[in-house]
């Protein structure tokens, strides 16, 4: 097996025009994957909240489903890194996704027999899903040269929005196909992103050949051309660039989770139907996912550290609007929302691009999957701590913070820039 992998890899090594088929057909299957694992994160997302408050009885651990499932992907992020470093992505990728869909087919269970035991432990499990979708955006990257990492990040991210607005506005539909079988409404979602999460699972197991990650390693190691000297000149500023990156997404993560977790509990106790809900955070993930061509370009021509300064301006307007925003109006709610996914989206891809250049192929994967832990365990503890500071306090407050809390970007970037 491994006789035929060098075989193979050897048939990349000197030939570019092979790279770069290969590279766009490794693009094409990360979107098909994207797009059923968009559906899969967002549908479950949507209705978390509101499934934790309807078993509980109370909002104020609303916020616990976004905390479990971003604690999941925490465990899971380092456990697909270490599987892609050592087995590629598609492996990694695979088992990630199935694992996730795995995990919503357990919350669906635990819906039915009412076990909130049974309901959080899935939730862990589901989290997986999350981590994956995450980390499929780095698969597109192994075979870009420089100027391509921030366009190959935007078109996985791009692609993950069909999947990401269909889930939101599917769960009316997912619903009334729940009570049909005699399956709670709030756990309808959860089907969609079982049977979303193990098709892109699938998709990358069965298409994602040859492996992209093993290939770049072959050409890596076939280029082992650079001095030592500079290696030891550039290792300071790599570690400077992983640990900047990493901050960078890990503030987007924490400030969008805490907000988007509690606005539908928010709209709920406004009056606002399940359907406008569904209608502000399909916006929402929209916002997140859809603007990542032009982010990517963005960040690829003016640089990582101008589009991670535009990343804190925009959430910090976000969580002002969502702040002094009316709780009845629906469209302040689309709006502040939309500005809070695409804050996210400015952190995410500046970030990921940040870390892919500051990365050696070698270890990429795992350093990837390491970078990943920390934005789950962020967006774990900001998905919890945002039911208690609506619960004690009031959405206001939380939006408040959320945006003020962005603002920290702004030393961190000027920081790395004055460094390199």
């Amino acid at each position: 097996m491994s006789s035929e992998l060098n075989a193979l890899a050897q048939e990349y090594i000197n030939n570019p025009e092979k790279q770069k088929q290969l590279y766009k057909r490794t693009l094409f299957i990360v979107v098909i994957s994207q797009i059923f694992g968009g559906a899969g994160l967002a549908a479950g997302i949507t209705v978390g909240a509101l499934l934790a408050e309807q078993m509980l009885g109370t909002d104020a651990f609303a916020g616990v489903p976004a905390a479990l499932f971003t604690l999941g992907s925490a465990g899971a992020a380092l456990l697909i890194g270490r599987l892609s470093n050592r087995f590629g992505r598609r492996m990694g990728l695979a088992t990630g996704f199935i694992t996730g869909g795995l995990g919503a087919i357990g919350v669906v269970i635990a819906a039915v027999i009412n076990s909130v035991f049974l309901l959080f432990i899935s939730l862990l499990v589901y989290g997986a899903g999350t981590a994956t979708n995450l980390q499929t955006r780095y698969a597109g990257t192994d075979l870009a040269t420089n100027k391509q990492r921030g366009t190959a990040v935007s078109i996985a991210m791009f692609s993950t929005t069909f999947g990401a607005v269909a889930g939101p506005n599917l769960v009316d539909v997912m619903g009334d196909f729940a009570r049909s079988i005699n399956v709670p409404e709030l756990a309808g979602p959860f089907i969609l992103s079982a049977a979303a999460y193990i098709l892109a699972g699938l998709v990358l197991f069965i298409y994602l050949r040859p492996d992209p990650f093993i290939i770049a390693l072959k050409i890596n190691a076939n280029k082992q051309t650079t001095q030592r000297n500079e290696k030891l000149e550039n290792n300071q500023i790599n570690k400077q660039g992983i640990a900047v990156g990493a901050i960078i997404m890990v503030l987007t993560q924490v400030v969008m989770l805490a907000i988007m977790t509690m606005t539908p509990v928010h709209m709920g106790d406004h009056g606002h139907s399940l359907r406008a809900i569904g209608l502000v955070i399909g916006f929402h993930i929209a916002a997140m996912y859809l603007p990542s061509p032009l982010t990517g370009i963005l960040v690829d021509k003016f640089g990582r550290s101008v589009m991670a300064l535009a990343s804190g301006f925009t959430l910090l307007a976000s969580g002002l609007l969502a702040a002094v925003a009316p709780g009845e109006s629906l469209f302040f709610m689309i709006v502040s929302l939309v500005l809070l996914g695409i804050g996210w989206n400015f952190g995410l891809i500046s970030g990921t691009a940040l870390i892919v250049d500051s990365t050696e192929p070698s270890t990429r994967a795992k350093s990837q999957g390491t970078v990943d832990v920390f934005i789950a365990l962020g967006g774990s503890a900001g998905g919890a701590l945002s039911g208690m500071v609506v619960a004690g306090f009031s959405f206001t407050a939380l939006s408040l913070v959320g945006g003020l809390l962005s603002l920290l970007l702004i030393p961190v970037v000027l920081w790395y820039k004055a460094r390199i």
